[in-house]
């Protein structure tokens, strides 16, 4: 669950959660004053934090909440009825509090390919995003809880998402990158440190043009250290950002 100003906002004056119906409907916003709008649903179990993200992400243009959920069916119901562009979801509700999330976002890329889906998850774990990924990895976006406090950057991986782009937390690229570097027989031992830095930014989903700006490269060098690393890795043949995102996922967590 979440803590501290998130929770805290939700607990004042709150004596507990009030019964409330699976899914509440949330008046929609006009559109169009700040440009495009992403029509989002939201799924969590939890009162506090559904109610925490929903009022998080009301407060921010081209963000229109139009549900919020409380189980992966009510969710599922949600989605025929309101044909949102994107799901943020946590990946743990009813009805077994497993992973309803990353199933959550199976039955969309088959149902509704074009919805762009965010799970919100509490474990580091690696096999939760190849899971996320197994389907492609457009569109799809695995972030942990603790960044959900910086709403800027949940609102990053909702635009994301909704433009067909992916996004990988990054301290879930840290354990895959800890766990095959320790390991003496991955190739990843013949990368250089700049191509540690920019692989860990290629698995987070980003255009070479995105790490050129973030590295403070010039766009060709990028493409030069690109290449570099997937032929070391014998990924050469993934070209597309998509692509190049489960590749790299998978190979770093082979022997994870």
């Amino acid at each position: 669950m979440l803590s501290g100003r998130l929770a805290g906002r939700m607990l004042a004056g709150t004596a507990g959660p009030p019964p409330a119906p699976k899914c509440e409907e949330t008046s929609p916003r006009a559109a169009g004053i700040f440009g495009p709008v992403a029509r989002v649903i939201v799924a969590e179990d939890s009162f506090i934090v559904r109610e925490g993200l929903r009022e998080l992400l009301a407060t921010r243009a081209g963000i229109d909440v139009v549900d919020a959920c409380g189980d992966l069916d009510a969710l599922l119901q949600a989605v025929d009825a309101k044909n949102p562009d994107v799901v943020v979801t946590d990946i743990r509700m009813p009805p077994t509090n497993t992973d309803e999330g990353i199933r959550a976002a199976a039955r969309l890329r088959e149902s509704h390919p074009q919805i762009g889906v965010v799970v919100l998850s509490q474990y580091a774990e690696p096999a939760y995003v190849l899971a996320l990924l197994d389907s492609g990895s457009n569109g799809r976006a695995y972030l942990l809880k603790e960044r959900v406090h910086d709403v800027h950057e949940l609102v990053s991986a909702i635009q994301a998402v909704d433009g067909g782009g992916s996004v990988i937390d990054p301290k879930i690229v840290e354990v895959l990158v800890s766990a095959e570097t320790r390991n003496d027989t991955s190739p990843l031992k013949e990368l250089s440190e700049r191509e540690h830095t920019v692989l860990a930014e290629i698995a987070q989903g980003r255009s070479n043009m995105a790490i050129a700006e973030a590295l403070q490269l010039s766009q060709r060098a990028v493409e030069k250290h690109a290449h570099a690393i997937f032929m070391k890795l014998g990924l050469a043949n993934a070209e597309e950002v998509s692509k190049r995102v489960k590749a790299t996922l998978l190979f770093l967590a082979e022997d994870s």
